[in-house]
């Protein structure tokens, strides 16, 4: 039987970082995408390069058709493999102050974000509970966890991942599925790209953005043998805010 994982948003940055780290681990990598092919290509290169295996799955974790009839098609398609892992990493921000925020604006976020989530942790649930072995790692941020000016909606969609984490981790810990999270802060990747680290780093006790590997190893542990008493945790991973 061939052990899988799966990341969703996984074709750049923090994501792609996440599918090498699997990967490295010995697991055939499903990488979900939504929209960008070259990059989606290029995370499988990379991955190739150093002796792995993939499979490119694109759809959108925001609708809930989507999402099942991909997952559902690439299981039925693949009777002899299992997905052990799964990484809930897509995620979206559409930051506005509350007084002018569009409510596309709140709805995409948590869409995306917290529904997202579900659709995609539901569908592959029960193999996890029929194979009594699973490691699901949701990646929430630090908005999450404090709540950040003009970010109603993200925190709002990483908050409610947090809660459904730790809800979800006592409902099947007797299964052998641990359910933890990790909630990056400044990471240089493409939800950064704008913010300007030099202005930014006095905020943060180490003075430095961390990078998308470090949020890797973290995810990595999580979805190993070596976290199997660890469940309905959540990792900060932000240089020391607090």
């Amino acid at each position: 039987m061939r052990k899988c994982a799966i990341v969703t948003g996984g074709s750049n940055g923090i994501g792609r970082a996440i599918s090498i780290a699997i990967a490295k681990m010995g697991y055939h990598v499903i990488i979900n995408y939504r929209s960008n092919d070259v990059e989606a290509e290029k995370t499988v290169s990379m991955i190739s390069e150093i002796g792995g295996t993939t499979d490119l799955l694109k759809f959108d974790v925001s609708k809930r058709i989507d999402v099942e009839n991909s997952l559902n098609s690439w299981i039925d398609s693949n009777p002899d493999s299992r997905i052990d892992i799964l990484i809930n990493n897509a995620g979206i921000t559409r930051d506005n102050l509350m007084l002018w925020m569009k409510t596309e604006e709140w709805e995409d976020v948590i869409s995306t974000n917290l529904n997202g989530f579900f659709y995609v942790t539901r569908v592959l649930l029960k193999g996890m509970l029929s194979n009594r072995y699973g490691r699901i790692v949701n990646v929430v941020s630090l908005s999450g966890l404090k709540g950040v000016a003009g970010q109603s909606n993200y925190s709002a969609s990483k908050g409610g991942v947090i809660a459904a984490t730790r809800s979800l981790a006592q409902e099947i810990a007797k299964k052998n599925v641990t359910v933890n999270a990790v909630a990056p802060g400044f990471i240089h990747s493409d939800m950064t790209k704008n913010l300007n680290e030099k202005d930014l780093k006095h905020i943060i006790p180490m003075q430095r953005f961390g990078t998308p590997e470090e949020v890797a190893d973290a995810v990595a542990f999580f979805a190993s043998e070596k976290s199997s008493y660890i469940t309905g945790e959540v990792l900060s991973i932000n240089g020391g805010i607090f």
